[in-house]
C-alpha cells in the first residue's frame, strides 16, 4: 500500500531532520542493510566453525576432552549462526553476493596471481 502525499512529506521531513542533526547516524543507517549484517554474521560463523574444528582436533590430539567439547559447542553454535544468516540473506541476495565475489574479489585476486605466475615462467624461459 503506497504512502499518501501527506505521509511522504512527513517522512521526507523526518529524513531531512535526521541528516541535519546526526549525519553520521544517517549515513550508517543508509549503508547498513539486512544483507550486510547477515553477511557479516555469516563470515563470523564460518570463522567460528573453523576455530571450533581446530579446538576439537587439538583437544583430541592432546587428550583434553573438555577442550574438544568446547570446540564441538563452538562448531554447533557457529553452524546455527551460519544457517540463520543464510536464511536471512535468502536465495536472491546469496546469488548477488556470490556474483559480486566472482566479479570483483576472487577474479581480481586469482587473476593477478595467475598473471604473476605466467610472467615468472616467461622470465624463466627467456633466460
Amino acid at each position: 500500500m503506497p504512502l499518501s502525499e501527506d505521509e511522504q512529506r512527513i517522512l521526507s521531513e523526518i529524513e531531512a531532520n535526521l541528516y541535519e542533526t546526526d549525519p553520521a547516524l544517517a549515513r550508517d543507517i543508509a549503508d547498513t542493510t539486512v544483507y550486510t549484517v547477515a553477511s557479516r554474521h555469516l563470515k563470523w560463523g564460518i570463522f567460528g566453525l573453523i576455530a571450533g574444528l581446530g579446538m576439537l582436533i587439538g583437544g583430541l590430539w592432546v587428550s583434553m576432552i573438555v577442550l574438544s567439547f568446547v570446540g564441538f559447542l563452538a562448531m554447533l553454535l557457529s553452524a546455527m549462526a551460519v544457517e540463520s544468516s543464510l536464511r536471512k540473506m535468502g536465495k536472491a541476495s546469496w546469488e548477488q553476493l556470490m556474483q559480486t565475489m566472482r566479479a570483483d574479489g576472487m577474479r581480481d585476486y586469482f587473476g593477478d596471481r595467475s598473471q604473476r605466475v605466467r610472467d615468472r615462467f616467461r622470465r624463466d624461459d627467456e633466460k
